[in-house]
């Protein structure tokens, strides 16, 4: 399969993209508007010390008098608390964000996640998730909570700085403020190239974790396959790249700041050169010649501070690029704004509106494909009347998945209609057919939880009377009953501390639990040793009676008594009617169904000559 690739997006600090952010945070708006007017008051302390020192030079210590002394220390007392308070609120303020910032994004992650159709997931790997919902929502909840508000303060600050310099002396303000256009230059030829990086980095990122995702998930295959050397070596391949892009990004922020630095220190002696000379000719006071080495000095931090705030958020826009993507990712299958009126959505269902479901389903000339793949479908008929048990056979590829896909809409036919009770399934919304669905597939999927819990999610409502007749049914009481904890015992990651054919009975409870009126097994026996097959043929038997059902069957002798078999070759019917009509015609279901009891058989004498 082939899974969706880091894309690349924009180039250069997109201020666009950050406005269109800033929107997720909009329940923190007021704590994020509190919080740059705490910098902005941190920024007015920090322009007012300088002030205050060259006001104490030249009243108190060049005419040696304390008149006066007793107001300036109050004042500046007042400011020190202005600055103490002004820190605290900063960063209390500023974690707040952070904290609900991450959460919000997070949610709506997650929440489009629920609601992205069954394409996305073919096309998406797990890491490339993994990443976006973790690394990169943290690092723009660190972003918004912190670096962009220490932007306020640099900016503020600045402006400030700029204007008391001017204030004071215009002629060497201007010789310090002429540093700047050449520091917007080498930041804009180094900020790009560390983007450039940077984004190499998340991109390997994703690609990392999806690496350690398949080691974990495919550790048996590892092992049965002996391919550990050759995983560690394409891991090695995937941290090489990344580690080199990390060092390039080193590199340039490496010689970035001392460039900067070196031309801070550069005007700093400019301007005690010059303010040294005005100072001896009695053109400024010496507090002003204080006031302009501190000014000139603290102005090249707020520089280098929103040079380094850049050079964070275009790092951080390549995780802002691609959250924003999978956020505003819009799902393939969409109920019209006149459906979910209506009938209400996956999070806010209109179950009053909803009519009744008989389990009638016709397909009207459909063709579907896969995006980028061949036509899987074409011009394919087929009705299906409430209560019929239709069984799916054929080779591997055929359509026989795509065809109880399109009936479960977790796709949607390219062309053509499909009908529930005689009315066009997408004239309702997803969640009313998919609530009267049973699913049972061959790999079956079990949530952290205990045996109940996982029983439980077939009708979240349901006693635990219900819970255990459901388990009953099927039969899964009798290992259940074994279990350390019974029905209360966890059943791991995936239900890993269970065996294939439990986790299977387990998800054959959870369908029945939710007395469904379309049932799908797709493949569904196949993981099942005989035995336990046997011990839920007749539980089938009974839960599919009057209901329509869909099974596509590997073992061929599980779907004799299915009212009709649909033998499918290449998306298209070539045989239908019962076991028996089709044993007599002696064609493609005759020679499939023979060469596998002629195979079962084989097995079955060679088990009993190894018993001898």
């Amino acid at each position: 399969m082939q899974f969706q690739e880091e894309q690349d997006y924009t180039k250069k600090l997109d201020l666009g993209l950050w406005r269109r952010l800033l929107k997720y945070a909009r329940p923190y708006y007021g704590l994020l508007l509190a919080l740059a007017g705490t910098m902005v008051l941190n920024a007015v302390g920090d322009v007012l010390f300088p002030m205050l020192t060259s006001y104490a030079i030249d009243n108190f210590i060049v005419p040696q008098s304390v008149r006066g002394l007793g107001w300036f220390i109050l004042t500046y007392l007042l400011v020190l608390a202005m600055q103490v308070t002004t820190i605290f609120a900063f960063q209390r303020f500023a974690a707040k964000v952070e904290v609900g910032v991450c959460y919000t994004i997070r949610q709506m992650a997650f929440r489009k996640l629920q609601q992205l159709s069954f394409s996305f997931y073919d096309k998406t790997s797990v890491g490339y998730l993994m990443a976006r919902v973790t690394s990169d929502t943290q690092r723009l909840a660190d972003t918004i909570g912190w670096t962009l508000i220490d932007l306020v303060w640099g900016v503020v600050y600045m402006i400030l700085v700029a204007g008391a310099m001017l204030s004071y002396n215009w002629r060497l303000a201007l010789l310090v403020l002429s540093v700047l256009p050449v520091l917007a230059v080498i930041s804009v030829y180094f900020q790009s190239r560390i983007l450039k990086n940077h984004r190499e980095v998340r991109k390997t990122n994703s690609r990392i974790t999806g690496a350690f995702n398949e080691g974990i998930m495919g550790a048996k295959t590892t092992k049965t396959l002996v391919r550990e050397e050759r995983n560690f070596r394409e891991f090695q391949e995937l941290t090489q790249t990344m580690r080199v892009s990390s060092i390039r990004a080193a590199t340039f922020s490496s010689v970035y700041m001392p460039i900067v630095t070196s031309l801070g220190s550069l005007v700093t002696g400019l301007a005690l050169w010059r303010g040294g000379y005005d100072t001896l000719n009695g053109v400024i006071t010496l507090g002003t010649l204080v006031i302009f080495i501190n000014y000139t000095v603290s102005f090249i931090e707020p520089v280098r501070s929103i040079a380094n705030i850049f050079s964070e958020m275009q790092s951080a826009q390549a995780a802002a690029e691609r959250v924003i993507s999978l956020v505003e990712t819009e799902p393939d299958i969409v109920d019209g704004p006149e459906i979910t009126s209506v009938y209400g959505d996956q999070f806010d269902p209109k179950r009053e509106n909803w009519p009744a479901i008989k389990g009638d389903v016709e397909f009207q000339n459909v063709s579907f494909q896969y995006k980028g793949g061949e036509k899987v479908l074409e011009n394919f008929s087929l009705h299906v009347e409430a209560g019929q048990n239709i069984a799916l056979v054929g080779e591997t590829g055929s359509g026989k998945s795509t065809i109880v896909n399109l009936v479960c809409r977790f796709y949607e036919p390219t062309e053509g209609r499909v009908l529930i009770d005689g009315v066009d399934y997408r004239e309702r919304s997803q969640l009313w057919l998919q609530s009267h669905l049973g699913y049972v597939l061959q790999s079956p999927h079990l949530f952290s939880g205990t045996v109940r819990e996982n029983i439980r999610y077939g009708r979240l409502d349901a006693t635990d009377e219900e819970v255990e007749a459901a388990a009953r049914m099927v039969r899964a009481d009798h290992f259940i009953s074994k279990l350390e904890k019974g029905y209360d015992t966890n059943v791991g990651e995936g239900g890993n501390r269970l065996s294939t054919g439990e986790k299977q009975l387990i998800s054959f409870a959870r369908a029945i639990l939710a007395d469904p009126a379309i049932f799908v097994l797709d493949e569904a026996t196949s993981s099942i040793d005989t035995e336990t097959e046997q011990a839920i043929q007749f539980a089938i038997s009974r839960l599919l009676k009057n209901r329509t059902s869909f099974v596509v069957a590997h073992r061929l002798s599980t779907i004799k008594n299915a009212d009709r078999i649909l033998v499918i070759s290449q998306g298209r019917v070539i045989e239908d009617g019962t076991h028996k009509q089709l044993l007599e015609k002696k064609g493609h279901y005759y020679t499939l169904y023979t060469n596998q009891f002629k195979e079962e058989g084989a097995l079955s004498a060679v088990g009993k000559a190894l018993e001898v």
